[in-house]
Order: C-alpha cells, then structure tokens, then sequence
C-alpha cells in the first residue's frame, strides 16, 4: 500500500504539471486587448501611473512579455511558493481573496453532503427492497425529478415559494438589512437563514443521482447467489440487507464521495452565482467573466489538485471497504 501511495503521487505530480501547462497555454490564448482594457481602466485612475508602465507591469506579473514556455516557468517558480499573484478584479493577492471565500462554498457543500447521505442511503435501500411497488415508483419519480430540473429551475421555484408567497427567506444576498445591528449569535442565525434556500436547492439538484445509484447497485446485490445462500441460512431480513447486501455497495459510494471532494472547495458557481452567495464559485465566475488571469489560473489548478487527491483517495478506500481488493 505505501508503495502504491508514493507511485500515485508520483504520477499525480506529473499530471497536474501537464495540467497546469495546458491551463496556462489556454490563458495565454486569450486576447492580449484584455490587457490594454485593464491598463487603460487603471491609468484614467486619479494618480495612477501612466497606460505604458500598467501594460508593463501587467504583463511582467504574468509574464505576457515572454513565450508561452518561459512564462510558465516563471509562473511555477513563484506558484511552488504558493505566490500566485495579485488578483486583478479584487486587487488584493489571489490567496487572500481565496481564504475570504472558500470557508462559505465549504461549510454548504458539506452540508449538503452530510445531506446527501442521510436522505439517499435509506430512500435507496427502501426503493431496492420494495422494487416496482408504489414507495419504489415514488421514490423513482423524485429521483428523476431532481436529477432532470435545471439547477435554475430550482432555485426559481424555491425562490417563488419561500420568498416571494411565504416570506420566509430573503432573495439574495448572505446576510440582511440589519445584519450589522444584531448581536454575534443573531449575525450567525442571518447568515444561516440565508444560506438554506442555496443548500436546498443543491440537495435536491444531487440527491436524486444518489439514490439511483444506491437502489440500482443494491437490486444488483439483492439478486446474488450469496444473499439468497444468506437467506436460505435463516438469517433475518434486516441483517441480509444492512449487513451483507449493502456493504457490497459501498465501493460505488466511495466512487461517488471520493469525486465529490473538489465541490467541497470548488464552490456551486451556479447557485451561488443565483442567490448571490459571495462563495468560491460565485467569486471565480465574477473572476473569469471579467478575465482575471492570476485568480482563474490559480482556481483552475486547485480544482485540478483536489480532482487528483479525490481520486487517490478513492482508490484507497477501495480496499477498506471491499476487502477483495488488494492492491499490489
């Protein structure tokens, strides 16, 4: 196992290496007048300096004024030192802006995860066990539901109901009107009443592949020759299901969970962008409508880095859950 845990981040430092190049060339490729904007933007600033000196020291930050090669060197040296510049829509350093936002996109995709589990697992099992009864079909349909709504729609409807007609939540926005009056328990409760709307809505956008995938792996390990030897045994009902039948399904929640470790930090770009939550997401679309180079460089290889530590944990996982895996 240590072996093969030193090979795979082996292998992953190499990977996100190409990665980082192949991002890095795609940025290059965009139109250096986004550059001229932004120089000619700043120097019409009071005091600023003049549209000459901006163009100069834009493209030395980003070395725009060497090849493609040379400049990403230049920008590897500075990112294995974890300095990846200022961002040039918020004007504070990329990191600096990083750590305001992640913590809110992290703390709801954890709850949503949390979520996730505690209403597919059982909706699941309940759906293979009772297959084409009426639970089963309702479950099914609710599944699909969610899995087909746009993320939009949801939000939409949630908004229509909950809003608008009750009242209850407001639109938009993390905090409220009077967010700066309330004592720090009551900011907290503000912040939390903004944030169910948003968490609602990714539960029920992902809740519905979960349950598929639980009820479809379980009636595929339902209809084993081992559960039905489990059963002619005399065991209880209970302990086929929980003990034998789900247990054998657990590596394909470990896939699922393993490939779910990037949106803990990568933010929903899209919910957030639709309850204006200002999160990692909603944060890195303002970043990259705008064309903030250092900011969309650094969050595209983040994503890259959880992306490979997500799968190398699930390959690891493999092996606590299932123990015919051996991994060599």
């Amino acid at each position: 196992m240590k072996k093969y845990i030193i090979k795979r981040l082996l292998w992953s430092v190499v990977i996100l290496f190409i990665v980082s190049f192949l991002i890095y060339a795609l940025m290059r490729c965009l139109p250096t007048s986004y550059l001229e904007q932004i120089a000619r933007q700043k120097s019409q600033q009071p005091g600023s300096k003049t549209f000459d000196e901006w163009m100069q020291q834009l493209s030395a930050t980003y070395g725009m004024d060497k090849g493609i090669i040379p400049g990403f060197a230049s920008w590897l040296s500075k990112a294995v030192r974890l300095d990846f510049g200022d961002s040039w829509k918020y004007t504070v350093p990329v990191t600096q802006k990083f750590a305001q936002v992640v913590g809110i996109s992290f703390w709801m995709s954890l709850i949503v995860m949390v979520l996730e589990i505690l209403i597919s697992i059982p909706l699941g099992i309940i759906a293979a066990t009772k297959q084409y009864s009426t639970t089963d079909n309702v479950i099914s349909v609710i599944a699909l539901a969610g899995i087909s709504l746009p993320t939009f729609f949801i939000a939409s409807l949630l908004k229509l109901i909950f809003s608008v007609n009750l009242k209850w939540f407001d639109l938009n926005g993390l905090i409220g009107r009077n967010h700066d009056f309330l004592s720090p328990m009551g900011q907290r409760w503000d912040i939390a009443m903004h944030l169910v709307l948003p968490i609602m809505t990714l539960t029920i956008a992902s809740v519905g592949a979960y349950m598929r995938f639980i009820r479809t792996n379980m009636l595929e390990v339902l209809n084993s020759d081992y559960i039905r030897t489990a059963r002619a045994k005399g065991l209880s009902e209970r302990r086929v299901i929980y003990h034998h039948a789900f247990r054998n399904t657990l590596i394909t929640l470990v896939t699922l969970w393993g490939t779910s470790l990037p949106g803990l930090f990568s933010g929903a770009m899209i919910t957030e962008q639709l309850f204006s939550i200002p999160g990692i997401g909603y944060t890195s679309y303002q970043a990259m409508v705008s064309g903030d180079i250092p900011f969309s460089m650094f969050y595209l290889v983040f994503i890259g880095i959880l992306t490979l530590i997500g799968n190398l944990l699930t390959d690891i996982l493999y092996a606590v859950v299932d123990p015919r895996v051996r991994i060599e």
